[in-house]
């Protein structure tokens, strides 16, 4: 196979939006395959829980020591097997220059847990522009591929949040940068935050919104598996690619378990996982992180999986 004929079905294996100016889409491609290691799903090690959950993720019993610090996150990703690491902007521009290496992707907008829904509907506002995350990404020579925004669907104010979401898409995708929306129906008018039929309607918005991936909680209905659940959501998100949340931490066998079967039973196209992995020492999470990038990246089996996560 000749250079031309490799690049031609390179560039034919990805769906480039028709928002992406014929000058960004080769750096759409390189992203995009960047961001998925040429396997078309996404292993995203999520650290945007030091703005989301305030340090109740990353201090405390069972959560070991190192990870109260943010450098943690980054050791990590340095170290590990993951498609990208996702936090905010500002920790990225404080850490970046000392970790070129890692593939980055930076979450745009954010809020802490404290006012609960009872309280008020959920907002999270922009906290940084796209052309922020250009100029980071060039002044520090970053391998940043990709910028993420959560939408709380149900929310009073989610004409706000899809609004925002749609533009940052359209300069994302201006640049060549891929795109992840996390969308949760939260709100009061949403009576089961789980709900099937429900999550697979916000997959469907963002499709609507030309989102890469969509990050979503995995379904739960009484009696029923939840990875089968998860199909009808892969089916409403069309050329939208889903995966899912990582949750809390549970027993390493239950969570790849769990993923495996989000895969190849549900359809999912990766995982984005927090704290399964940085609640643990750094030699635990690297472990955890070449587990989980098996299955997902690498299509190995749960007991493959366990014994890299065991060092077998």
């Amino acid at each position: 196979m000749d250079s031309r004929s490799f690049l031609y079905d390179w560039i034919m294996d990805v769906n480039v939006p028709l928002l992406v100016p014929y000058e960004a889409r080769e750096t759409y491609i390189q992203n995009y395959h960047l961001i998925t290691k040429g396997s078309g799903h996404l292993m995203l090690f999520a650290g945007d829980q030091k703005i989301e959950h305030l340090n109740d993720d990353f201090y405390g019993s069972g959560i070991h020591v190192d990870d109260n610090s943010p450098d943690h996150l980054f050791r990590i990703a340095a170290e590990a097997d993951v498609g990208c690491l996702a936090v905010q902007l500002g920790l990225v521009s404080r850490y970046g220059a000392d970790y070129p290496d890692i593939t980055y992707l930076v979450k745009l907008n954010s809020k802490t847990h404290l006012v609960q829904t009872e309280q008020k509907d959920p907002f999270s506002c922009m906290l940084a522009t796209v052309e922020d995350v250009i100029r980071v990404r060039n002044t520090g020579n970053l391998k940043i591929a990709g910028v993420g925004y959560t939408i709380y669907l149900g929310s009073e104010y989610e004409s706000e949040m899809l609004v925002e979401a749609s533009q940052v898409i359209s300069e994302a995708q201006r640049y060549g940068l891929v795109t992840v929306l996390w969308i949760y129906p939260r709100g009061k008018a949403v009576k089961d935050e789980k709900d099937p039929h429900l999550i697979a309607g916000a997959a469907g918005v963002a499709s609507a919104l030309g989102a890469d991936f969509v990050k979503v909680n995995p379904p739960k209905k009484e009696g029923a598996n939840s990875a089968e659940l998860i199909r009808e959501a892969v089916s409403a998100a069309g050329r939208t690619k889903v995966v899912c949340a990582g949750g809390s931490s549970v027993d390493v066998d239950v969570f790849l378990q769990q993923l495996y079967d989000q895969i190849h039973t549900g359809g999912c196209a990766g995982n984005a996982t927090g704290r399964n992995i940085h609640q643990k020492s750094r030699e635990e999470a690297v472990r955890m992180c070449r587990a989980i990038s098996a299955i997902t990246i690498h299509d190995a089996s749960v007991v493959e999986a366990l014994n890299i996560y065991r060092g077998v």
